[in-house]
């Protein structure tokens, strides 16, 4: 497997949440607002761009609309740092299960692409894709112009994606919805916070509230990463409930968020 590209189909749901937390996908307005829309981008069989800063529920948003809209029919690459076309033209005919050796050359390569694109409707999901540059946002367009293949192309990335494709009006225009992932608002954190996870039943919404400000930010990522160290910190203290102490136990491993 080539360095820049990871691929495979849609992970498991439990799959989703940092340091494999046991933790529910909750009803969030981002998570809601994302099934909308790529229900949208399917029926029109379009580009979308979900892109915000890392830890406020990109991916998971994205994956959990997917296994509901398109289970058997998504596709999905995880870029990593500089991938280039080449890495995504090997990466397609990996996640494709396309038989036999890698075409050597590009044109060849390209036309076996759209052809198998072609076959049947498929969702192309490119995460991290703050990762790529302009030649290699030009290429999804590439394949998703061609009047013959039968897809719907998400990104999912860090702001740097939606700075790269603004600045190319060609790939700009291309782009059917974009969705911008932003802070959850305190008010929504206390309610929803509960159902994220069962350790959170009971909890003063001042104390909640507390944490947001000093540590979490309305940040599901954080929110996963105290909640892993306050399971920890209650098995080690013996403890059945959070309390101001164990808080600030978990301020002093975290450091800061």
């Amino acid at each position: 497997m080539i360095d820049s590209v990871s691929c495979g189909r849609l992970p498991a749901e439990a799959d989703d949440h940092i340091h494999r937390l046991d933790a529910h996908l909750v009803a969030t307005d981002a998570l809601m607002t994302t099934l909308d829309n790529i229900e949208a981008t399917i029926e029109a069989k379009a580009m979308m761009c979900a892109f915000g800063p890392a830890g406020h529920g990109k991916t998971m948003s994205v994956n959990s609309a997917l296994r509901q809209l398109a289970p058997d029919t998504t596709v999905r690459l995880e870029l990593r740092s500089g991938p280039t076309v080449r890495d995504i033209r090997y990466g397609l005919f990996q996640v494709l299960g396309l038989p036999g050796e890698p075409p050597g050359r590009p044109i060849e390569f390209d036309t076996l692409l759209k052809e198998t694109l072609s076959e049947r409707f498929r969702v192309l999901v490119c995460d991290e894709a703050q990762w790529m540059g302009r030649s290699s946002f030009e290429y999804w367009r590439h394949l998703w112009d061609d009047r013959h293949t039968d897809i719907a192309v998400i990104f999912a990335g860090g702001d740097n994606c939606y700075k790269v494709l603004k600045r190319e009006p060609i790939l700009a225009s291309r782009i059917f919805i974009w969705q911008k992932f932003k802070r959850i608002p305190e008010d929504e954190v206390t309610a929803t916070l509960p159902a994220f996870h069962r350790m959170w039943s009971g909890v003063r919404p001042d104390l909640i509230r507390d944490i947001d400000r000093a540590a979490a930010h309305g940040n599901f990522r954080n929110w996963a990463t105290v909640t892993k160290h306050l399971q920890q910190g209650m098995k080690k203290m013996n403890l059945t409930e959070i309390n101001d102490d164990l808080v600030n136990w978990v301020y002093s491993r975290i450091g800061g968020m």
